[in-house]
């Protein structure tokens, strides 16, 4: 009895870190089976743990140990008190899911913890697939849906993301936008990071607004795993509208709109 009440713990715990910290991926699974929401939330709040370590530590040496206590614990040397470890253990002995992909998800994540740019579009699909496109694939896996989309579905919601996030990355010293396409455009990171040239960077970032499109595109009429898919297009035309800064722009949309796009997007799977 104690050691469900533990795992039940492990689960709230991946519930309200969801909640506070990754509010799109946690209000699209409001529209998952509720007793299928608690293993998707698991995948989630994993991803988190291990996407905010460059956060955390103040050198990347420090990140690549916490990285290997990771991948301790998924190969079941490592303690399990953790909670989303606990959590995420758990589900992968139900839904039978290979440690491989989390495994994939925290080699491609070492990126995050140096400051070399993006070296090119190849360079981000590949971290695309092993972050948000392993995450769809387990997902899929436990709703019991096809993830033959799983790769399209991650570069798209990745790229959004990345796209979103600009100013805090450049502020923080990393660069996502690859350097193929900024050199397409005339442009280096330097130049990224100082803004100089601002209708070549504009120019770049509507590329990979591009490449996104190309992606969800091959994802159309996914099923429950994909949900979050449904807010990608939403967010890109905001970066589309007059004005807009991609240094300081902020690409957000109210709780209610969240919530009627993903509510549509329920009803089609």
């Amino acid at each position: 009895m104690a050691a469900m009440e533990t795992l039940a713990a492990a689960y709230a715990h991946c519930d309200a870190l969801l909640k506070r910290d990754d509010r799109d991926r946690w209000l699209a699974s409001l529209f998952l089976p509720v007793r299928l929401r608690p293993h998707v939330h698991a995948l989630y709040a994993f991803s988190l743990e291990i996407a905010r370590v460059r956060q955390r530590v103040s050198e990347p040496a420090l990140g690549e140990i916490r990285f290997q206590w990771w991948r301790e614990v998924l190969a079941g040397d490592g303690e399990t008190a953790h909670p989303v470890a606990a959590a995420l253990l758990d589900t992968m002995v139900r839904f039978h899911l290979s440690r491989e992909s989390f495994l994939d998800l925290i080699d491609a994540r070492l990126f995050d913890l140096y400051d070399a740019p993006m070296p090119s579009v190849a360079a981000l699909e590949t971290y695309a697939k092993a972050t948000a496109g392993g995450l769809f694939r387990c997902a899929a896996a436990i709703l019991r849906t096809a993830a033959n989309r799983a790769e399209h579905a991650g570069i798209g919601y990745a790229v959004t993301g990345l796209l979103r996030a600009l100013p805090w990355h450049l502020a923080a010293g990393q660069i996502y936008v690859p350097l193929d396409l900024l050199a397409a455009h005339g442009l280096d990171a330097p130049a990224l990071r100082a803004g100089r040239d601002k209708p070549a960077i504009l120019a770049a970032l509507a590329d990979l607004r591009g490449l996104v499109r190309q992606h969800l595109g091959a994802c159309a009429r996914g099923g429950a795993a994909d949900l979050p898919l449904a807010l990608c297009e939403p967010y890109l035309r905001q970066m589309e509208k007059p004005g807009y800064d991609p240094f300081a722009s902020r690409i957000e949309l109210p709780e209610w709109h969240r919530l009627w796009l993903l509510w549509r997007a329920a009803r089609k799977t």
